[in-house]
């Protein structure tokens, strides 16, 4: 099992300059993926795509690609085309009567625009680089995102296991709801003055028809088999958080109708203690690829 908050960077070396890929990812619904690479480079974008899309199935992802160093920087001054452009900028604001005075930090400015630079490989050989690289920075994400994920396994297996023991203590009283009921029944009827008999008919009809609506021995059940199947899920290997989302959102429908058909204070209280637990696991869920 996988986080989906991880980080991963890997550097090369392009000629004389560094070649350097950083990964982050952090938690997404779906897969979300952006890329910022060199503009003679996004010939590349598909295939950097493709090399993520292998590694990552959930989470928001940046892939960031810079080239720095000797060449990355070196660059040539057009004094022609500053000359021209600070002329234009000069009769502009004449035109426009606004006081226009050239500084320093306006050339640097205006040259740094139009300096024309070392532009960057983009061939065969250059595309297996990075891609290399991206696989290097790819394992340092993934190295991440499970070391995480193990952290979040366990205490996921320490919150199933506490509602385990939730189902197994309502599995328990069950029974007994129907005993209980029938006592509050025969003590409101003595209370208001009407003194039936225990083995009235009218007495067994109702106490009946309450077993009959507060038996939730079918959600006990389902809520056995999707705990299990949740314990499985975590335990192992490939996507988990859409299949864990699907399941708990059934544990919870299974859990929120025992509570409403039990009519019992003691499993009603388990049923508080049981939603809060799932609420704490659904939100831990969501970091999880």
């Amino acid at each position: 099992m996988n986080s989906m908050t991880g980080y991963g960077r890997a550097t090369a070396t392009l000629g004389t300059q560094t070649l350097t890929v950083q990964v982050n990812s952090v938690n997404r619904r779906g897969l979300d993926l952006s890329m910022s690479l060199p503009d003679e480079w996004q010939p590349f974008e598909p295939a950097v795509g493709d090399a993520v899309r292998k590694q990552v199935q959930r989470g928001k992802v940046h892939v960031a690609v810079e080239v720095a160093g000797q060449g990355a920087t070196a660059a040539e001054w057009d004094a022609d085309a500053l000359t021209a452009t600070l002329a234009q900028l000069t009769k502009f604001a004449r035109a426009k009567h606004i006081n226009f005075e050239v500084t320093g930090e306006l050339l640097w400015s205006i040259a740094s625009a139009q300096r024309s630079g070392t532009k960057l490989p983009a061939d065969d050989e250059t595309s297996a680089l990075l891609l290399k690289t991206l696989g290097q920075a790819l394992r340092g994400l993934g190295a991440m995102r499970a070391k995480e994920g193990e952290a979040l396994l366990i205490d996921f297996l320490g919150r199933l296991e506490k509602l385990h023991a939730g189902v197994e203590a309502i599995a328990h009283r069950a029974p007994q709801i129907t005993g209980v009921y029938k006592e509050q029944l025969l003590q409101r009827l003595r209370t208001a003055g009407l003194a039936l008999d225990v083995s009235d008919e009218r007495v067994l009809k109702e106490v009946a028809l309450f077993a009959d609506r507060s038996d939730i021995t079918e959600e006990i059940t389902r809520l056995r088999h999707h705990l299990t199947s949740l314990t499985e899920l975590l335990r192992g290997d490939g996507e988990v958080g859409r299949k864990a989302e699907f399941i708990l959102q059934e544990i919870g429908r299974e859990i929120h109708t025992i509570g409403s058909k039990a009519n019992d204070l003691a499993i009603s209280q388990r049923v508080i203690e049981f939603k809060n637990e799932l609420e704490r696991i659904r939100e831990q869920v969501a970091n999880v690829e």
